[in-house]
């Protein structure tokens, strides 16, 4: 007679079948009853809505999000292929979302189908689905990203509401900013006779400062017989410059975040010292403070079923708490990488108090810190060497967070442009916010991200005569939450302020 381990292991052997074909989103017929209920009492799926399950870690708390946001684009995806076919796509305001690079976990998630039912579907911490019944646009204007059936850019600014514009500034002036040409969507504009929408359009790209192309889609318009009336459908003008060969959705999201944010952490955020930081008593008072802030910062920072865990299982061996030297040996190769990785950054301090640029050392320095951070994990086998060769090369997920950061892809072309920008910024306070803020947006690293983060932001604030500031672990809810304001919902001043209420506490609560 067959073990309880060894049934368990049967039922892992069924779950990773499916994972190997990229299943996320599990119909209750993919798996036997017996399979079904056995993993779920031991925490390897979990019930999204009846009778659909995701892949889950066993260790994970109860009421853990960090999972689902993980698996939520993989599952929807799944979803509505197993219910529609090929006959659905998102919607086109959620379609650009997903063209200009945000793939945050929206609150509900809405789809357009011939068969859909128009009526809500509530899935787990608070997100949902809603699949409206309407016809599909062309074939042709309809792609597919990240498994995601999309309409195409063109026809999805063409077909968007016009509240859109006002509502998300910044996403819809990066979708415009991807379209140099008026022929990219006069062709829709003509076939449809969308002559109000054209007008719409015109007034949007001159208000990224795109003349031409609304000049052509104007004079193309009237030429075949429409009347058009040109309305801007934005509230203000664009802080930044759209440049023609500038059409990296990704790039201009970053600009004019940075814009739109500065003005909110200049109001809260106290004023520099203005004295110049005398060299060696700040490095000393660094120094003195490495202790209190290696804590905290190593304290605020624990699945894929794989062959080895399954024949863990059926020998009877798998045990979640049961490797308690390897986590010890984890926790003393991060403390001595956090050790080599702060030695370095006073140096870079110490290249910003004697007079260098803080975003110039910051993007020379800060991959020497990283490797820093993890070179005794890779000495101690515990980190692969190829991790410390750069920028991660695969997707990443931050824990509890409706944020999705970037792909991979745009790390490459989005770091630049963050340390650019961190290297002409003026305000000291906006270097300290956005140094952290962007950097841990952008999630460039596999791990340490939030460590990288932090030591920027003390970089930042060396350079403006602020002292080196610690983030409690105590308040570690409230910092995140703050994080997650600034990148779901797109107010930095929450994080602004919580990073003002922290100055120079040396770790103790205000």
């Amino acid at each position: 007679m067959a073990t309880p381990s060894e049934k368990l292991a049967d039922s892992l052997a069924s779950l990773k079948n499916l994972q190997d074909q990229h299943v996320i989103a599990i119909r209750s017929e993919k798996l036997s009853r017996t399979h079904r209920e056995r993993l779920l009492k031991n925490g390897f799926i979990r019930e999204v809505i009846k009778g659909w399950y995701i892949p889950s870690p066993p260790d994970e708390p109860v009421g853990e999000s960090t999972t689902w946001y993980a698996s939520f684009w993989a599952f929807a995806a799944g979803y509505f292929n197993q219910r529609f076919g090929t006959e659905w796509c998102l919607s086109a305001e959620q379609s650009i979302s997903l063209h200009t690079g945000d793939w945050t976990v929206p609150k509900q998630l809405l789809a357009r189908s011939p068969k859909g039912n128009n009526k809500p579907t509530a899935l787990l911490h608070g997100v949902s689905i809603l699949d409206v019944r309407l016809e599909l646009p062309r074939s042709e204007d309809i792609e597919t990203k990240g498994g995601m059936r999309l309409m195409r850019l063109p026809a999805a600014l063409i077909a968007c509401a016009r509240g859109q514009f006002a509502a998300r500034p910044i996403e819809m002036r990066a979708a415009l900013a991807v379209i140099t040409d008026a022929s990219e969507v006069l062709g829709r504009l003509l076939a449809g006779a969308h002559s109000t929408v054209a007008g719409r359009l015109a007034g949007a790209f001159r208000n990224i400062g795109r003349n031409q192309v609304a000049d052509n889609m104007i004079a193309s318009m009237r030429a075949a017989g429409f009347t058009v009336n040109e309305i801007d459908p934005f509230k203000d003008k664009p802080a930044i410059s759209f440049p023609a060969r500038e059409t990296s959705p990704y790039v201009n999201r970053l600009r004019m975040m940075w814009e739109t944010m500065r003005e909110p952490i200049v109001k809260v955020f106290p004023a520099p010292p203005g004295t110049k930081a005398d060299v060696p008593s700040y490095l000393k008072e660094v120094d003195a403070i490495y202790v209190t802030d290696a804590y905290h910062s190593l304290s605020i920072e624990g699945n894929r079923v794989n062959t080895e865990l399954i024949e863990r299982v059926r020998a009877g061996s798998w045990n979640p708490d049961s490797d308690n030297a390897d986590r010890d040996q984890r926790n003393a190769m991060a403390a001595r990488g956090y050790w080599q990785a702060f030695q370095l950054v006073k140096q870079s301090i110490e290249k910003v108090l004697t007079g260098q640029n803080p975003g110039a050392v910051a993007y020379k320095d800060h991959s020497a810190w990283y490797r820093e951070l993890f070179g005794p994990s890779v000495t101690a086998g515990i980190v692969k060497p190829a991790d410390l060769a750069g920028y991660r090369s695969g997707p990443v997920y931050i824990r509890r967070s409706m944020h999705v950061p970037p792909n991979q892809e745009a790390v490459r072309v989005l770091l630049p442009t963050f340390f650019e920008l961190l290297e002409r910024e003026q305000e000291p306070a906006v270097r300290v916010v956005l140094g952290h803020f962007i950097f841990v947006y952008i999630h460039p690293y596999h791990d340490g991200n939030g460590r990288i983060g932090r030591f920027l932001m003390n970089l930042m604030f060396a350079s403006g005569g602020y002292p080196w500031t610690v983030i409690p672990l105590e308040r570690r809810d409230g910092y995140m939450a703050a994080l997650e304001s600034a990148s779901v919902g797109g107010d930095i001043k929450p994080f602004a302020q919580f990073l003002a209420s922290l100055i120079g506490n040396n770790g103790a609560l205000p």
